[in-house]
């Protein structure tokens, strides 16, 4: 049917035509939707990979501790003990209200920076490949470096909160860049290359969630490339690790030896591995195999398919860790989750970049993977705020408090208070005793009398005149004398009831002057 063109007649309206129904979107699964998701998420992929890590560093270091005369089971045993106790780290982390993680981040970073500078001490920091990085606590050590990434990100966060409401480039990038250059000055004087590029990830996480604009990235990228491009030049055996990744078969005896040594280890693993516990380079032919190259082991034992899961495993987790930040409504547990998940992430991103020859070697550790005490107890202290975060989103409290749970559970995992905790909570007023001003005392015990506070007005207790005296006049204020009539009463407005009495009251009509 044509249209005529001519106008429809008066009073007829012109019919609609029906709405398309808007383009459905990729809808989730429920179970990947619900309330607990990012906790459960967090959970499941840090778990599996301490699992796989536990085994692997069994598998890689059991050859190299018998060569050197001590039991075989000896340094996987020492990664389980280390293992328990970040178990315990992370369920005290689970615990820990929001606002004590803010009131105490930055003398946590006052106590990181003057251990940064302990460690350069002889005799108090411990030298180890060339870098004096560790503490001797004499039954393991400790390096300052990892608690110094982890108060920073907390610290950092809680700064950036504290100044969401006028936050310019310049009051984000100030208390960041100053803090940052120095715990990186401590961390050359070590030299600990790559705890300079952990602690870049955390500031890049930062920047990031706080919203640095996007032309300012390029600089960024350009002055980090060059600081680290400075950093290599000043030293030679830094500069033949940068360069050796280009072309590790020029000297595959020297720079690039460790590198073709990977390589050879995920060549014969091939799609399926050679099998658990069957691997060639890890007799004392690959350097570092249950630490830094402990990928190239899994490449070895498990094959294409299991390093294909470990970094599933590392995505899931990325992915959670973003979650929570989207869904949380505090903005310092969004800042936090943004810094720590770049930071794990990252450093696993750069770990197995060099070790399939994409990037230089850095030695960073592959978290909850590698060997290395201090590092997978941080770590999994770490996986426990990521937990307790992720129970402070507001539909998982909802969920959690019409739970019912067990007594064990209530005890292990609370439930947060609130989605939104204050960085400096109110101190709550004790109870008042009975006698105090308001609150009726035992019976035959006159009321206590009300303490005067500055600004405060006292109100005498009126005394009982003895018989045959007259009782004294009650002798009002100067402003309420001058606002009272001359028998003495108060006006009408001053003699009304309080407004919610008067709200409450029915309405009477007024009396004619």
């Amino acid at each position: 049917m044509q249209s005529s063109g001519a106008p429809p007649a008066p009073g007829r309206r012109r019919p609609v035509p029906p709405r398309q129904p808007p383009a459905r979107r990729l809808a989730l699964p429920a179970w990947l939707d619900g309330p607990m998701t990012s906790c459960q998420l967090v959970v499941g992929a840090a778990g599996m990979l301490l699992a796989i890590g536990l085994v692997m560093v069994f598998s890689a270091s059991a050859i190299e501790a018998a060569l050197d005369d001590q039991p075989a089971w000896r340094p996987g045993v020492d990664q389980v003990v280390f293992a328990a106790i970040g178990l315990g780290a992370a369920l005290v982390a689970v615990r820990l209200p929001v606002g004590f993680l803010r009131r105490w981040a930055l003398p946590g970073l006052v106590v990181a920076a003057v251990l940064l500078v302990l460690v350069l001490v002889p005799g108090i920091g411990l030298e180890l490949n060339g870098s004096r990085a560790w503490i001797d606590l004499g039954f393991t050590t400790f390096q300052p470096s990892e608690l110094a990434k982890l108060v920073f990100a907390l610290w950092g966060a809680h700064v950036l909160a504290a100044r969401e409401r006028f936050l310019t480039v310049r009051t984000l990038l100030v208390p960041l860049l100053p803090v940052f250059a120095g715990l990186s000055f401590l961390l050359y004087r070590e030299p600990d290359f790559g705890g300079i590029v952990s602690l870049g990830l955390v500031l890049a996480g930062l920047l990031w969630a706080g919203g640095l604009p996007l032309r300012y990235w390029a600089g960024f990228v350009a002055a980090g490339g060059a600081a680290l491009y400075l950093m290599a030049r000043s030293a030679p055996y830094r500069w033949e690790r940068v360069t050796s990744f280009l072309d590790p078969f020029a000297d595959p005896t020297n720079a690039g030896f460790q590198a073709v040594r990977g390589f050879y280890a995920l060549a014969t693993g091939g799609l399926w591995g050679v099998g658990l516990g069957n691997s060639a380079m890890k007799w004392n032919l690959l350097p570092e195999a249950e630490s830094d190259y402990i990928f190239a082991i899994i490449g070895e034992e498990l094959g294409f398919l299991g390093c294909l899961v470990v970094v599933g495993l590392y995505a899931v987790l990325a992915w959670a860790g973003f979650r929570i930040a989207r869904r949380s409504s505090d903005r310092f547990v969004q800042l936090a989750c943004v810094a720590i998940t770049v930071w794990l992430v990252g450093q696993a991103a750069l770990n197995m970049g060099y070790v399939v020859g994409l990037l230089p070697v850095t030695g960073l550790t592959l978290p909850l993977v590698s060997a290395g005490g201090t590092s997978l107890v941080l770590t999994l202290f770490i996986v426990g705020l990521l937990i307790r975060f992720a129970r402070s989103e507001p539909e998982a409290v909802e969920h959690l408090r019409r739970a019912d749970r067990g007594r064990l559970s209530r005890w292990v995992l609370p439930v947060p208070e609130r989605a939104v905790d204050p960085a400096h909570p109110r101190r709550v007023r004790r109870p008042e005793r009975p006698g105090r001003a308001g609150h009726p005392a035992p019976d035959g015990e006159p009321p206590a009398p009300r303490p005067a506070g500055p600004g405060a007005r006292t109100v005498a207790r009126v005394v009982p005149a003895p018989p045959g005296e007259r009782a004294p006049r009650e002798r009002l204020p100067a402003r309420e004398r001058r606002t009272a009539d001359g028998r003495g009463r108060l006006p009408e407005a001053r003699r009304q009831p309080p407004p919610r009495a008067r709200a409450s009251a029915p309405e009477q009509p007024r009396r004619p002057r």
